[in-house]
């Protein structure tokens, strides 16, 4: 089951899209972005999100969340017109449904999204601020990405890839070179010294030491 984020300013349509959704869909509705807690957002997999609405309009919410996360956001709108479906794109809409719409349009949509965002995120590891390409092997903080040596980066991907759990020094070297590495555990330390100096310069520490044990990303 998705879960599915609805922000409209007309309860009937939140009721509408809640019914027709949460047969399949774990579904969240809120009739205000401004009370949308934003540290929130990166456990939904798909917004659905109005553009008309008192307080923070649907555009400008978009754009100050659209950095933080990753999954597809489908405006809803009254508005047809080119020019005004053209600035729901630009502003980092994936798509966008116009009012009044039909049940099976909606539908087809949403899980056309879905599917789409299924097949891509094989590749992608969100983990907050973070993105992980496990691809290119590449670590991004909002569109910035951070400068990690191979050894940092496997690291970094190794830790967050087990959010939560604390390894040693020794297990996170066997996980990150296997049995097989040349180098000594030790360099374990002095790697994350310095993947925490790249960190704070962005104003992040996303990786804590637990005294007498080792190390864990929260």
């Amino acid at each position: 089951m998705a879960k599915i984020l609805v922000i409209d300013d007309e309860p009937d349509v939140l009721v509408l899209i809640k019914n027709i959704l949460e047969k399949d869909h774990i579904v969240t509705t809120s009739s205000c972005a401004d009370s949308v807690d934003i540290d929130t957002l990166n456990q939904y997999d798909l917004i659905l999100l109005d553009i008309m609405m008192p307080g923070t309009d649907g555009l400008s919410f978009c754009k100050k969340i659209r950095h933080r996360v990753q999954c597809p956001i489908l405006f809803l709108t009254a508005k047809s017109r080119e020019a005004d479906i053209v600035e729901s794109l630009i502003s980092g809409g994936d798509d966008y449904i116009t009012k009044p719409f039909g049940i099976q349009e909606l539908q087809a949509r949403i899980h056309a999204h879905l599917r789409r965002e299924q097949r891509e995120n094989h590749a992608i590891l969100n983990r907050g601020e973070f993105r992980f390409n496990l691809s290119s092997k590449e670590v991004f903080i909002g569109e910035q990405k951070v400068k990690l040596t191979k050894s940092e980066y496997e690291i970094c991907e190794y830790l967050a890839k087990h959010k939560g759990q604390v390894f040693s020094r020794e297990q996170i070297y066997d996980g990150v070179y296997g049995y097989e590495g040349e180098s000594d555990p030790s360099s374990i330390s002095e790697h994350i010294k310095n993947i925490r100096g790249k960190f704070s310069n962005f104003g992040l520490s996303p990786i804590a030491t637990v005294w007498g044990i080792g190390y864990k990303w929260i």
